[in-house]
């Protein structure tokens, strides 16, 4: 079966994945929720909503319909909203291709059920493909991937040969995919990044600096750490891209979205109206709730976690989640 991918999900990750593919000659199928928009992109060749400026090749196809982006392709990306994954994996299971491998590029954890995305699919897919999961994370906005700057990631699978098939297929001159069997650390790591980016956000409204941030993701891969391990990740996961090289690029990069909404917070708009403004999901919002909620069921101590929670659904103030922050008990590092 000669390789084509159906890319599920045309945010602005999704459409940066699908013209890695298309760069290499693959042909993509890039699926959209909505049915005007897939019929406007695929008459303007450019996702004109979530990436604007990246024109699709012609080895990239659009639709709206889920069985003609699937049906008979050796690959299917999944890149929608993690709390989209289980509705929308359940609605693709039936059109999948006997021996199919699913690579999932969201990041979250379901709050309904606290589950990672792992378990999930594993829900939602017959167990035939549940070899053949795939998870891919690490330090990468889509703005630069669509301009092919240099990017690494990291590609989790259970299944050695499933993993090398699949960071074959996504490797790329400028995309370079490390392979790792840690799923539960590479997918936790993707997620709870995106928590400790609000409170980095948050930092930066504040007016902080270098000491302050540095000292907040030091302390908040400390934090995905502990979660992780006690879930039975590796700890060594958490040094590397998607531990440490995606929560450095989340805290500090101003196209992370996360960090944006954390810099409007500490500068004092509230977090109703910031979202009503949003078109675009800063999945740390979700994962706040789930973060918290996992790490009071595995008795972690998640101080960070806690107090993003608290700023969000608690409407804390910001200066006093600091300073309860640092007025903790002193400890051992």
């Amino acid at each position: 079966m000669t390789d084509s991918v159906a890319v599920i999900g045309a945010g602005a990750w999704g459409t940066a994945l699908a013209l890695v593919l298309a760069d290499k000659g693959v042909p993509t199928a890039l699926w959209m929720y909505e049915k005007d928009l897939a019929e406007e992109t695929g008459r303007t060749r450019e996702n004109r909503v979530y990436l604007p400026g990246f024109p699709l090749p012609a080895s990239i196809s659009v639709t709206s319909s889920l069985e003609e982006a699937v049906k008979g392709r050796p690959f299917v990306l999944s890149v929608v909203p993690s709390h989209t994954v289980r509705p929308v994996s359940k609605q693709f299971a039936p059109f999948l291709a006997p021996g199919a491998i699913i690579i999932n590029a969201s990041k979250g954890i379901e709050i309904e059920t606290l589950s990672p995305l792992a378990e999930v699919f594993k829900d939602t897919l017959p167990e035939e493909y549940h070899d053949r999961l795939c998870f891919l994370s690490g330090p990468s906005f889509a703005k630069e991937v669509a301009k092919k700057m240099p990017t690494t990631v990291a590609l989790a699978c259970a299944d050695p040969a499933t993993g090398k098939r699949a960071q074959q297929l996504m490797s790329a001159p400028y995309f370079r995919v490390y392979t790792n069997n840690d799923v539960i650390g590479v997918e936790l790591g993707g997620s709870i990044k995106n928590v400790i980016a609000i409170a980095a956000g948050v930092l930066e409204g504040l007016g902080f600096g270098h000491n302050t941030m540095a000292g907040l993701i030091t302390r908040g891969l400390a934090e995905m750490s502990r979660l992780g391990v006690a879930m039975g990740a590796d700890h060594r996961t958490f040094a590397g891209l998607a531990g440490m090289g995606d929560l450095v690029l989340t805290c500090t990069g101003d196209l992370s979205r996360n960090r944006t909404l954390g810099v409007r917070l500490g500068k004092g708009e509230k977090f109703d109206d910031i979202m009503k403004g949003l078109k675009t999901v800063a999945e740390g919002v979700k994962t706040a709730k789930a973060a918290r909620e996992l790490a009071r069921k595995q008795g972690v101590d998640m101080p960070v976690v806690e107090e993003v929670y608290r700023i969000i659904y608690e409407g804390k103030d910001p200066r006093l989640a600091l300073k309860d922050l640092m007025s903790r008990e002193l400890k051992n590092e």
